[in-house]
């Protein structure tokens, strides 16, 4: 269970919060006024051995960093190849662009109340207190993190495959991923976890300089066939499908989209209304980095040999070389998850007890076996799901959604009262653009359920299937 509407108003009267309803929230004293609500916050954490509010903007953008800077950009080729250069540029930016809104409508609202730690606590507060809505979202919120976690086992598995040789069984590789992972995601705070963030995200950025140098200096792609040149267009073949061509484009929202860790993230910031630095820094380098290079990887590879990731494009002895420097990543940011998760959870046992706040031996023993439970899931569902990459696109689809628009156009018609939301023309556009974003939401929900079933339907046509705790190699 969530905590109780008295837990929730015993918070507030703690945090001093201020009714923002009367005011324009855009008015920079509000921020200010917000903003004092967790100094009291901070202050109440001053004699804790351990203290949670304590990152700086900048700690905060190296988790940002680490989030987004990842793996899953060496897919952006294979969408661009779908879309067409063009339009897979085109709705780079675009989907940026409503993440940043997105994200600063979230963090506007957390300031106004203080009291949320997680998404959970935002899904009660937009479904009207309820204790039904906050469990729910507890739920889609362990799921998406655990998926992505079990990702990571299964790209780990992955790499130590491909740079082997696949010299061992990939369950064996499965479990030395899991436990690397495991051991990483022990620190108790996400402060502690930051600097890890930053080496994240510069050996992901090397990865994807490797590959993309790669990708432009080997004489063809992996797999060419004489007389056969890459084809690259600036927009999509024609005959291109509609499951194809939706497929691709999730695949860039599903990237882009991370609003789910935000309200963990600021809670644990020592001043949130620094956080739109960390936000804009991270979202002018996700374009940069994102559209750079899915064009040119995608420009010396084409339509015919991209592949996802592009890795797969590059000659072996580059594509080891290229993949080596993703395992920092793979390690951290499945323990970026892990921990967000466990915190979730180790904050629900221990909602009033000193063992929260304190290195003592129950609190630690609890937070271990919680960290260690969630790698198990995660071990599990990537060894039992045959077809992993077509569920976890089915369970991103179902969730982010919710997490990546239509909680935040209600978010954003919480914080606007009736009276404000048409007050002035400007106001006028941004709530209109508001209900489009639960709209767009909903569409992302069904069409992308709609295209996940599909392809799993297709890819079982064409037994394409392996069986479950597989010994068979899955190096790319």
């Amino acid at each position: 269970m969530g905590p109780t509407s008295k837990d929730f108003k015993t918070v507030q009267a703690h945090a001093k919060v201020v009714d923002t309803n009367d005011r324009d929230s855009e008015d920079g004293s509000s921020v200010a006024e917000d903003g004092e609500s967790y100094s009291e916050l901070v202050n109440q954490e001053r004699d804790h051995a351990i203290k949670y509010r304590t990152c700086s903007w900048q700690k905060t953008a190296a988790l940002l960093f680490s989030e987004y800077i990842c793996l899953a950009i060496l897919s952006f080729p294979w969408s661009y190849s779908v879309l067409g250069l063009v339009p897979g540029i085109l709705v780079t930016i675009a989907v940026a662009a409503i993440v940043l809104y997105t994200s600063l409508i979230l963090w506007r609202f957390c300031l106004k109340h203080p009291e949320v730690r997680d998404v959970c606590d935002i899904g009660r507060i937009l479904f009207g207190g309820s204790n039904l809505a906050y469990n729910v979202t507890a739920v889609f919120f362990i799921l998406n993190n655990t998926f992505i976690q079990a990702l990571h086992v299964l790209v780990g598995a992955e790499l130590i495959n491909t740079l082997s040789n696949s010299a061992a069984c990939t369950i064996l590789f499965s479990i030395i991923t899991s436990i690397a992972c495991f051991f990483v995601s022990l620190p108790r705070t996400l402060d502690q976890l930051s600097w890890l963030g930053t080496l994240s995200a510069g050996f992901t950025a090397l990865a994807i300089l490797l590959a993309i140098i790669f990708a432009g200096v080997q004489d063809h792609p992996f797999g060419y066939l004489p007389g056969q040149e890459p084809i690259v267009t600036a927009f999509p073949i024609k005959g291109t499908t509609y499951i194809a061509g939706m497929s691709a484009f999730l695949n860039i929202t599903y990237t882009l989209v991370g609003q789910i860790t935000l309200p963990s993230f600021i809670a644990e910031m020592k001043d949130p209304k620094d956080f739109p630095k960390a936000l804009w820094a991270v979202t002018i380098a996700e374009i940069v980095v994102y559209t750079v290079c899915g064009a040119l990887i995608y420009h010396w590879t084409g339509n015919q040999y991209v592949t996802a990731p592009a890795v797969g494009s590059l000659q072996i002895t580059y594509r080891k070389i290229a993949f080596s420097f993703v395992i920092p990543t793979i390690l951290f940011l499945g323990a970026l998850y892990s921990s967000v998760t466990s915190r979730f959870i180790f904050f629900r046992i221990f909602r009033s007890s000193h063992h929260r706040h304190s290195n003592t031996l129950i609190g630690w023993a609890t937070w271990v076996g919680i960290v260690a439970a969630t790698w198990c899931l995660a071990f599990v569902i990537a060894e039992v799901i045959p077809f992993f990459s077509d569920m976890l696109s089915l369970m991103s689809s179902l969730f982010d959604g919710w997490f990546g628009f239509i909680f935040w156009g209600m978010a954003y018609l919480q914080l606007y009262p009736r009276v404000k939301r048409w007050e002035s023309t400007w106001r006028s556009v941004e709530t209109a653009f508001n209900y489009f974003l639960i709209l767009l939401g909903f569409y992302v929900l069904i069409a992308g359920t709609y295209v996940s079933i599909d392809s799993i339907v297709l890819s079982y046509a064409k037994n394409q299937f392996g069986s479950a705790f597989s010994c068979a190699s899955n190096a790319i």
